[in-house]
Parts: C-alpha cells; sequence; structure tokens
C-alpha cells in the first residue's frame, strides 16, 4: 500500500489555505503536491516565474538545471535573480530566491549542462518537467528524454512580443510532431539576439506552472494536443490543434529514434566527431 502523505502542520495550513478551501485541491491535494517533484529545465525568464511559483503553491522537490551566472542583463526579466546576485551562479541565487519564499521546499541544484550522458537520470528523479531551455539543442533533448521516461513535459517558449506554451503527455504526441526537425541554425534569433519584453516572460512562466501544477494535482484540462499562441502586442490569445504524427521519429508508429543522440549535431550547431567545424 503506498504511504499517505503527513498531515499538514498548523503552520501549512495557514499558509496553504486558500489551496485547502478550494474544492479541486483541498488538504488532500495540498498534500500530493508536497509531496511531489519538478524539474526546471533553466533558471532564465521561464524558469525564473515557474519555479517561484510551483515553491509557493508547496511543491514538495524543486530541481533546476542550469549552469550559468547571473548578468545584469538578465535582470529586466529573470525574476529569481537580484542585482546583489549579478556574477553568482543562477542555481546559488535561485535557490536563495526560493527559499526565501518558502523555507520548506527543497531545492535540488544541478549545475551542469543537460546533455544525452545525463538527461535521463536527472529527469528521471522527477514527476514531470517545465522546460525553459533557450536553444533548439536543449528543447529536442528534453523532449526526447521526457517521452523515453514516459514524463509529462510542459513547455514554452518566449522572443520580442510572441509567446507559446504546451503540454506534452506520453502517446499524446510531442515537440517532434510540432517541429520535426529543427530550423537552420542562425534562421531563428534568440532573444539576446532580437530581444524580449520581460513582462512576457512572466506571462508564459505562469501560464507553464499553473499547467504543472494541474498536472501534478491530476484536476482539469492541460493544454495537451494545444498549442497556446500569446501576441503581447495586441493582447491576443489563440489556440492551434496539435496531433500525434503517426510519420514522428520518436513517438510514431514506427519510431527511428529509439535512444538521445547528440543534439547540437542534429541542430547544426556543431560537426560531428572528427569532422572540423567550419570557420570564416
Amino acid at each position: 500500500m503506498a504511504r499517505q502523505p503527513l498531515a499538514l502542520t498548523p503552520e501549512q495550513v495557514k499558509r496553504y489555505s486558500r489551496h485547502i478551501i478550494m474544492g479541486d485541491v483541498g488538504s488532500r491535494g495540498q498534500r500530493k503536491l508536497m509531496h511531489s517533484k519538478t524539474l526546471i529545465v533553466g533558471a532564465g525568464g521561464l524558469g525564473s516565474p515557474s519555479a517561484i511559483y510551483l515553491a509557493l503553491a508547496g511543491v514538495g522537490t524543486i530541481g533546476i538545471v542550469d549552469f550559468d551566472v547571473v548578468e545584469l542583463s538578465n535582470l529586466q526579466r529573470q525574476i529569481l535573480h537580484h542585482t546583489s546576485d549579478v556574477g553568482r551562479s543562477k542555481l546559488q541565487s535561485g535557490r536563495d530566491t526560493i527559499l526565501s519564499y518558502n523555507p520548506d521546499v527543497k531545492v535540488v541544484l544541478h549545475e551542469t549542462r543537460l546533455d544525452s550522458h545525463n538527461a535521463l537520470e536527472i529527469i528521471g528523479q522527477y514527476d514531470l518537467v517545465v522546460n525553459g531551455a533557450d536553444n533548439f539543442a536543449t528543447r529536442y533533448l528534453v523532449n526526447d528524454a521526457c517521452y523515453l521516461l514516459r514524463k509529462p513535459l510542459v513547455d514554452g517558449s518566449i522572443l520580442i512580443f510572441d509567446g507559446q506554451a504546451t503540454v506534452f503527455l506520453p502517446g499524446e504526441g510531442c515537440y517532434r510532431c510540432l517541429f520535426p526537425s529543427p530550423p537552420p541554425p542562425g534562421m531563428v534569433p534568440n532573444c539576446a539576439e532580437a530581444g524580449v519584453l520581460g513582462a512576457l516572460t512572466g506571462v508564459v512562466g505562469s501560464i507553464q506552472a499553473t499547467e504543472a501544477l494541474k498536472l501534478l494535482l491530476g484536476i482539469g484540462d492541460s493544454l495537451s494536443s494545444r498549442l497556446l499562441l500569446i501576441d503581447a502586442l495586441s493582447m491576443s490569445f489563440r489556440e492551434v490543434k496539435l496531433k500525434r504524427d503517426p510519420d514522428c521519429p520518436l513517438c510514431g508508429d514506427h519510431p527511428s529514434v529509439t535512444q538521445l543522440i547528440d543534439y547540437e549535431v542534429f541542430c547544426g550547431v556543431a560537426a560531428p566527431q572528427g569532422v572540423p567545424v567550419a570557420s570564416d
């Protein structure tokens, strides 16, 4: 018989009182959150609001993968970090911020570059993944690892004034169904090249946190099979229906991707081993 979560302490009842009075959450749901484990990929623009709201909600274990340091230019949108954190590890800064909001949360730091050698081991420790990666290689890597491990993936992205969010559940399609192959290197600019409205990261990151909480609680209708598109300039939201592609190389009827690959080579940002990278 599965171990039942312990009863809430008086302090926890007060802290989470606005959850507990909700019929779809209640004491049982709050205890479920407190025994859940969520991994956040990236302690940046999307990972910041996701991490904060999951911590405030009482998710018991929050893992964060990142290997960068805080830069002054991050502070326009990355609310996990403060001016005094410039130069510090994003993971250390993020942990301090999370614990200042909720000291009951266990914060697990994975200070490493997520790659095909460690992704399965790291992701396998968690109930679901919130992806805030800002590059295609990591996005495909996280997608493939989550599918192979049968883990729900809450995906989001932002650029300039546009944002999008969706959920990939095992058996209901994946990122490769939406984007079978990455764009040529340099075709799609990143935030450092094109910019992003800082407040938009809060909108998309909060949507990701909401979807994660619904999945952990087992309530509501997730964004699975739906891509939510956000245009901040017109403040319009629209949905695009997503379907599992039977010809998808990962989750299709006859998959050709059955293990993790070299994603930098796949996305064209690195040459195959033994082949020199072209330079000007």
